[in-house]
């Protein structure tokens, strides 16, 4: 679980709540069904609209990833194909396959058992980038959603505003209905506000930073199953997979080591 964006969503929705208690707002004068229509709805049509039907009744899998997905752990990653490629280079590669069972990542087990079977270094790199490619591809697609969804919120926001200010319009000729109308028509634009800074925004972000360290760890992950394939010390292989980390984390594995 990924208390980062649990925190911060919550912080963001409490700031919110307590600005609005203490400007001395009445939190259920917020509340607008005409105005929630124009806003889930319009922009709920418009990503069906967009994107794959398939795609967009997955979009909830979307959230709980940010929220619950795993984290990518590129020094415990080196950490690990450091000791097998110790093994394979004590016992041979051979012997890796009785190791296999006590790993977590399919991706290290798809890598290390094709070069158990003696499989082709470059149809391994092949195989491999195709994968890590495919994913790249899947979590952009899921971060596409979220980003229209984030442009379409207050688009529709604005929508909502306009219909109310002409229903306003309409009713100049009582002036006491304009105050009441103004703030209804307001409320829509802060409906999609709050959808697209609160809530699709920061998701899309988070999305993107795991993107980023499951890239990284799968580049690192490649790199390493090359390497023990063709036989190269532990220390040659800790040194090649260090460099694809910064310095302030190079100096903690040295330590750990």
């Amino acid at each position: 679980m990924d208390i980062g964006t649990i925190a911060g969503l919550g912080i963001a929705i409490v700031a919110i709540g307590l600005s609005i208690v203490l400007g001395g707002g009445n939190p259920a004068s917020l509340i607008n069904i005409p105005s929630i229509l124009v806003v889930c709805g319009g922009t709920a049509g418009a990503i069906v609209a967009s994107f794959p039907l398939a795609n967009v009744l997955k979009v909830h899998t979307i959230f709980l990833k940010a929220i619950f997905g795993e984290n990518n752990d590129a020094l415990a990653t080196i950490k690990t194909l450091v000791q097998y490629a110790e093994i394979a280079r004590r016992d041979g590669i051979l012997s890796l396959e009785s190791h296999i069972e006590d790993l977590n990542d399919p991706f290290i087990v798809r890598g290390i058992k094709m070069a158990v079977d003696g499989t082709d270094p470059e149809l391994i790199r092949t195989i491999m980038d195709t994968e890590l490619e495919a994913s790249m591809e899947r979590h952009a697609q899921g971060k596409a959603i979220l980003d229209t969804t984030g442009k379409m919120a207050p688009a529709f926001g604005m929508i909502g505003t306009l219909m109310g200010l002409i229903f306003m319009l309409q009713s100049m000729d009582d002036p006491s209905a304009i105050g009441p109308g103004m703030a209804v028509a307001l409320i829509t634009t802060m409906y999609g506000a709050i959808i697209a800074n609160v809530v699709t925004g920061p998701i899309a972000e988070k999305l993107g930073a795991n993107d980023a360290d499951e890239v990284l760890v799968k580049t690192i992950i490649i790199a390493g199953v090359m390497s023990i394939q063709s036989g190269d010390n532990p220390r040659v292989v800790e040194s090649k997979l260090m460099t694809y980390l910064p310095p302030s984390k190079r100096a903690a594995l040295e330590e750990a080591a």
